[in-house]
């Protein structure tokens, strides 16, 4: 049945979400308009098709183990020059996504992985761009704060066309309604938002 590309990550809400995707565009960063503002929890992973049902089965039954938390983003930090990547900082709530990234990534589970770095929640806003343009995006953003409570999180799939769908949402908790995640302006567009990418 082949393969497919995954993510999961947790979106970030109005009016941030498409400030910072602004921003990122304004960097002169070629992926900001196919990537939503994001933290990552799984990053891209290839799977069979066939697996679906029990990874989608899975992240609904870590999400019905959790609890909503508080996030806080604020300043800027980056991974050069390990990594030519320019983020907002996590500021409180980092403990909570790096236990939810454990356990969507368990061993056990479907959805288990290595990571080529060691998880540090954050989100990107410059990948890849020249020195210039990171160094401006690292200093232009460091007064940026933003707060929100997290009630869940969602699966993504990568296209051929190499834009990342929203496949599914998991508000956390068990047995409740329907939860209303926070969604971005650019989910309005002709594409839903996409995965997670360092």
């Amino acid at each position: 049945m082949g393969t497919v590309t995954l993510g999961v990550s947790i979106a970030v809400p109005e009016p941030y979400g498409s400030f910072l995707q602004r921003k990122r565009e304004g960097f002169g960063d070629p992926a900001a308009r196919a990537i939503p503002t994001h933290i990552t929890l799984l990053p891209p992973t290839e799977a069979e098709t066939a697996a679906l049902p029990a990874i989608e089965a899975h992240l609904a039954e870590v999400a019905a183990g959790c609890r909503p938390f508080a996030l806080r983003l604020a300043g800027t930090g980056t991974f050069r020059p390990l990594s030519p990547v320019v983020f907002v900082q996590v500021v409180e709530g980092a403990r909570g996504c790096t236990v939810l990234q454990e356990r969507i990534r368990a061993a056990s589970g479907p959805c288990a992985r290595a990571l080529q770095f060691p998880y540090h929640p954050h989100v990107t806003v410059a990948h890849g761009i020249d020195e210039a343009a990171m160094d401006r995006a690292q200093s232009e953003l460091a007064d940026f704060s933003a707060a929100w409570t997290i009630g869940g999180f969602a699966l993504y799939e990568k296209g051929a066309d190499e834009v990342w769908r929203l496949e599914r949402e998991y508000p956390f908790g068990a047995g409740g309604g329907p939860v209303t995640l926070p969604r971005q302006a650019a989910e309005a567009g002709l594409s839903r938002p996409p995965a997670p990418s360092r």
